[in-house]
């Protein structure tokens, strides 16, 4: 499946990805401005999709601009899990695929990074799997206005992590962005590919 591919950073994911389901939040696992969303927080799950191109890439969404939350930014496909999901990798594939087509069948699960919890009350496993290129999207346009793909060692190079200060609400925060070309990946999406990095390179905050 990766023959050709950068066995290197494929071969650090695999080592270092963690297969154990991440443990629920605790009120010191998160920043003080979003604790106070911990209680009634919505369990959810993306799929980092990780394509084995000889050199492999992150497939990312750019959602539509008519959702109630994250109109028109830059994510992994994902969503809420329903009461039919048996766990986060069956929410994450089950949303991949009615947002962006990919079928179950083209992913291999690697395994999880810790939960991360959104300022708009979701706490989201990040599900990371290799997939088979060769693949056609089918987007669903109420959902997703378009995809890209970024290059895996881009999004693993520190150098392309920027940390910009915000305001929210009576809070002074930290929020990560990484720019690529016309796109501005930045939030909980640039945030969990800042914590597959740490992860991948034993990096600490």
């Amino acid at each position: 499946m990766i023959e050709g591919a950068d066995r290197g950073l494929l071969k650090r994911l695999r080592q270092n990805i963690s297969t154990t389901v991440p443990a629920d939040l605790e009120a010191g696992d998160v920043p003080g401005h979003v604790r106070e969303l911990l209680a009634d927080a919505i369990p959810a799950a993306v799929l980092v999709p990780v394509v084995i191109h000889d050199e492999p890439t992150v497939l990312l969404t750019e959602r539509s601009s008519d959702l109630k939350h994250h109109a028109g930014q830059i994510s992994f496909p994902g969503g809420r899990l329903e009461p039919g999901d048996d766990d986060a990798i069956a929410a994450a594939l089950r949303e991949t695929q009615e947002e962006v087509g990919l079928e179950p069948e083209r992913v291999e699960i690697i395994g999880y990074l810790d939960k991360y919890l959104t300022i708009t009350g979701y706490s989201v496993t990040p599900v990371i799997g290799f997939v088979t290129p060769g693949f056609e999207l089918r987007l669903d346009k109420t959902e997703v206005r378009s995809t890209f793909e970024v290059p895996l060692s881009y999004l693993m190079n520190p150098e392309n992590h920027k940390r910009e200060r915000y305001q929210f609400n009576a809070a002074s925060v930290y929020v990560y962005s990484i720019p690529f070309e016309s796109h501005n990946i930045w939030g909980a999406t640039a945030a969990m590919l800042v914590g597959l990095y740490r992860t991948v390179f034993h990096e600490s905050n």
